[in-house]
């Protein structure tokens, strides 16, 4: 877990951050002393209140979930801490009137007892007022959860998202909000996996909530709690997720078999980030998801993919299935004004709007011939060897590469040159025994490489590789080392009119170009990768003059070599069979 904010006074983090709200959206005031979020635009008069709450470190829930079309209040506790129930009483007094006000809280004690008694306050000053306690949690099951019942987690978004769609109009009851957040509440699952616990800022680290790893919980609450499940070691996504869907869709389960999508019209997904994740792996994480799904024909008929219900920066994530009618799914679909939350979207696997083609160009023929046949200029067995050998040297260099790279770099310089190897040994493997002994075979090699080796080390090694192509091309017998020597000089020489990086920048070409000035001067292909050998190693306490080296601490130089140049010295070393 995280140890180090930028914010280490819990108390102003609170505050500020909801006075931040003022800011992001112009339709709410902030009640600082009452730590309270409202709706300007709300008219008492017309309309009923939807107000929600609980402590702080869900955000964006609570606070940012008040705007058109969803909450109409929401009052905040510290960290992971229930209001009090003068805030929450206040906040009442605010914003209901005689059309009356839907509390909707989260299966916790101490915000059933707070809530539940501002609400009966609220009564005796005429103020028509209602609850609804949201338990939406599996994981824990019927035996265990007993006379408390589920906890409220990150399906409460989706009955403050309905009950504020309802609560929009002005022609809504009271009873006809109540009615709708009941009906979601009633189908809704929910469980979630974290690889950490969170470390609150100003708190001391407990050492039993520090997991391991090669660790992660399964059935973890918001507010820190210990998981139900402690997983070691971790398993792959597709076998986490499809544990998580069992707890959630499996009726043979009678602990956990809450509701039964067998019979949904339509069910509606939220993968919700627990504060930790990139949207990158949410992402990848949201895809595993929909896909199991639809393998077990509950085809999400809408999903909600983002950050909803944190517990501060979880590293880990929550699944929430609904089992919606067209009424409900109706309301999910209208528009809000809450700045804090992420709409959701038609994503069956069969929909139209969902257009997945596997590439740009469907079929790559072998036009680089123009009509005409091309000389034979290099021996199929001898390049397929040299080429094999090569990528099995950059492969088996990739955690080095990536640990220089983590010291002068952003790390990924190792896993490119990698991801390029396996590709390029993917081809020439798959294609042995159709291998061109023509100018083609090298046009493809570059094609390779450029459709698997991305950032500025990809585009200069398709470029380089590109150019020898065409110096190789003028060639009209099998070329011997001289002759490659001189096709490597020429190639150089256009490299060098795509970027200004020269021996002494401390990057790949330290490497390339002494290699290829060997190469040419007819010393033959050992000599010159031991040249490049040493120019890579060369750049070890060389200050770094182009790319993102430049950035770096020139502590670093002095520490590792050239990243790029290292995997150059180990592809050259594999071409010469060193």
């Amino acid at each position: 877990m995280s140890t180090k904010h930028f914010v280490t006074n819990i108390d102003k983090l609170v505050v500020d951050a909801l006075e931040a709200l003022t800011l992001t959206n112009p339709d709410v005031l902030y009640y600082k002393a009452d730590k309270v979020i409202a709706k300007k635009s709300h008219n008492p008069q017309t309309h009923v209140a939807v107000l929600s709450g609980g402590g702080a470190g869900h955000e964006p829930a609570h606070a940012a979930f008040v705007g058109e079309g969803m909450l109409t209040a929401a009052a905040s506790g510290w960290i992971f801490a229930s209001p009090s129930v003068a805030q929450i009483e206040r906040a009442i007094v605010t914003v209901a009137g005689p059309k009356g006000v839907l509390l909707i809280i989260k299966n916790y004690t101490g915000d059933i007892f707070h809530f539940s008694l501002a609400a009966e306050k609220a009564r005796s000053r005429g103020i028509p007022a209602e609850v609804v306690v949201v338990g939406d949690d599996v994981a824990v099951g019927r035996t265990k959860s007993g006379k408390v019942g589920r906890r409220g987690l990150a399906g409460t978004v989706l009955v403050h998202k309905v009950a504020g769609a309802v609560a929009a109009s002005a022609e809504s009851t009271l009873g006809d909000v109540v009615a709708a957040a009941k009906e979601v509440a009633e189908n809704l699952v929910t469980v979630g996996v974290s690889l950490n616990h969170v470390h609150i800022p100003g708190r001391k680290i407990e050492e039993e909530n520090i997991m391991a790893e090669d660790e992660a919980e399964l059935g973890l609450g918001i507010h820190n709690e210990k998981g139900c499940i402690r997983l070691k070691p971790i398993p792959s996504l597709p076998d986490l997720v499809k544990t998580m869907l069992d707890q959630l869709t499996d009726r043979t389960d009678a602990d956990r078999a809450y509701v039964d999508f067998a019979t949904a019209d339509n069910v509606v997904l939220m993968i919700n980030n627990l504060g930790g994740l990139s949207p990158l792996e949410l992402g990848a994480i949201t895809n595993e998801v929909v896909g199991q799904l639809t393998s077990r024909r509950l085809r999400p008929t809408y999903l909600f993919s983002g950050t909803y219900m944190t517990s501060l920066d979880g590293p880990g994530f929550s699944i929430t299935l609904l089992k919606a009618s067209d009424t409900v799914l109706g309301y999910l679909d209208v528009p809000t004004k809450a700045v804090g939350f992420t709409p959701g979207s038609v994503v069956t696997a069969d929909s139209p709007s969902r257009v997945i083609v596997e590439s740009v160009v469907q079929t790559t023929a072998h036009a680089h011939t123009n009509g005409h046949s091309k000389p034979t200029i290099l021996d199929p067995v001898t390049f397929i060897s040299c080429v094999k050998f090569a990528c099995e040297k950059v492969i088996a260099a990739e955690p080095l590469i990536t640990q220089y790279d983590t010291v002068v770099g952003d790390g990924d310089c190792g896993y490119t040159m990698r991801r390029a190897a396996e590709a390029v040994l993917s081809f020439v493997t798959s294609s042995s025994d159709v291998i061109s002994p023509t100018v083609t075979t090298v046009l493809d090699l570059a094609e390779t490489v450029e459709n698997n080796m991305d950032g500025t080390s990809g585009a200069i090694f398709s470029i380089y590789l590109h150019a020898l192509a065409t110096a190789v091309s003028r060639f009209e017998t099998v070329l011997d080392e001289n002759d490659w020597g001189t096709a490597a000089a020429e190639a150089l020489k256009t490299l060098y009119a795509a970027t200004p990086a020269r021996p002494g920048d401390r990057t790949l070409i330290d490497a390339l170009a002494p290699f290829v000035d060997t190469l040419a001067s007819g010393k033959g292909v050992k000599n010159a990768a031991v040249a490049g050998r040493k120019g890579a190693e060369g750049t070890k306490g060389m200050n770094a003059s182009l790319g993102r080296a430049v950035y770096v601490d020139a502590k670093g130089y002095d520490r590792v070599p050239d990243p790029g140049a290292v995997g150059i010295a180990e592809l050259v070393e594999g071409l010469a069979g060193l």
